[in-house]
């Protein structure tokens, strides 16, 4: 699939309110050519990753819930039993038992907007929608909060590692075909800002090596459903990391972080060469953006197309494979800022549209 979206707009997942119907029209009236689904923090913990993308593992007796501390319970009698039931419902769904994958699915009690989302689809068509945008917590996002009960990251037990991404690996392939069955495409992103631990010095177990194989994973099974794969972190990182992997966009906070691409700029090259997508979160998630309006934001992406440029990326060909998107999610923002950074983020995606008709 290969798709040029020359400045179209999308969003990252989260959205500051608690009621569907108001998050669904800040979506749908800002990001119609690309509408997400939204998650919803100010609901409660339940919106929290161990309910929406672990909800196996809970159930099959791998993680434990005590006074709201989710846990890996090694301790568990039954541990190997449940790892042997883990593994018979993972095989069973890659060789393609529907009930096996319908057990990685988002419970309805921790994503409404994702189940409001299908059912606002349902009653009023794709619309303007090309594609459907989907999202789940990354591996290291997520094996860096979660332990074991020795108090173990997660991250660095092999095992749960690889529990954790054949977890999320069918939940997005899940996640993809259900978005796909609305009548369009999808796109999955795997929100990582935990990638930047890489090359920290107290994370020196962590390589390049395992990062690239357990994203490749999960982007193969996202592939799998007919969908584009997205990684989005905000944060300075070695980028060339993600440029490598089987990915179709690389997303980052290009207000904040832009010129972390920079250095990267062959390997970035021909990413795009490839047909990768470079989505760049341009209007900052914070109060800045009430300093910011269109013509600046343009500027600054105009500077940042400049030094690429010079090092050998054609500004035509990065045009055509820009995506604009806000720095990062604004869940945790008051509602006020938040329609302000997307009405924006539509100006801006806008006058990059022009600029690519032009």
């Amino acid at each position: 699939m290969d798709f040029k979206p020359a400045g179209l707009l999308t969003g990252i997942g989260s959205v500051p309110y608690a009621d569907s119907d108001r998050a669904l029209s800040l979506i749908f009236s800002n990001t119609p050519e690309i509408p997400y689904w939204p998650q919803m923090p100010q609901k409660g913990p339940q919106e929290g990753f161990v309910f929406q993308f672990l909800s196996p593992l809970v159930n099959m007796g791998l993680i434990t819930i005590e006074n709201n501390r989710a846990f890996f319970d090694t301790e568990n009698h039954r541990w190997a039993e449940c790892l042997a039931e883990f593994y018979t419902l993972y095989m069973a769904a890659m060789e393609g038992d529907a009930g096996a994958l319908e057990a990685f699915a988002l419970p309805e009690k921790a994503a409404s907007g994702f189940y409001a989302f299908i059912k606002h689809v349902h009653e009023k068509g794709p619309q303007e929608a090309i594609f459907f945008k989907g999202h789940l917590a990354g591996p290291l996002t997520i094996g860096f909060q979660l332990k074991d009960d020795k108090g173990r990251l997660a991250y660095y037990e092999d095992q749960l590692r690889d529990v954790l991404v054949k977890t999320l690996a069918l939940h997005g392939r899940w996640q993809a075909q259900k978005l796909s069955s609305l009548g369009r495409p999808a796109i999955i992103f795997v929100d990582e800002p935990g990638i930047s631990v890489y090359g920290k010095s107290g994370y020196i177990t962590v390589s390049r090596e395992m990062i690239e194989r357990d994203l490749n994973e999960i982007s193969e099974q996202i592939h799998a459903a007919g969908a584009l794969c997205g990684v989005h972190s905000c944060d300075a990182i070695d980028w060339s990391i993600l440029y490598q992997c089987r990915l179709d966009i690389v997303n980052l906070d290009a207000y904040n972080f832009g010129e972390s691409l920079i250095p990267f700029a062959p390997e970035l090259k021909d990413f795009i060469q490839r047909g990768g997508i470079l989505a760049q979160g341009i209007v900052p998630t914070n109060e800045k953006a009430f300093d910011e309006n269109c013509e600046s934001l343009v500027k600054r992406l105009h500077d940042l197309w400049d030094q690429l440029l010079q090092r050998g990326i054609p500004r035509h060909d990065l045009l055509m494979r820009t995506m604009i998107t806000p720095a990062c999610g604004t869940g945790l923002l008051d509602p006020a800022l938040a329609v302000h950074i997307y009405s924006l983020a539509r100006e801006v995606s806008g006058a990059v549209r022009e600029l690519a008709r032009g």
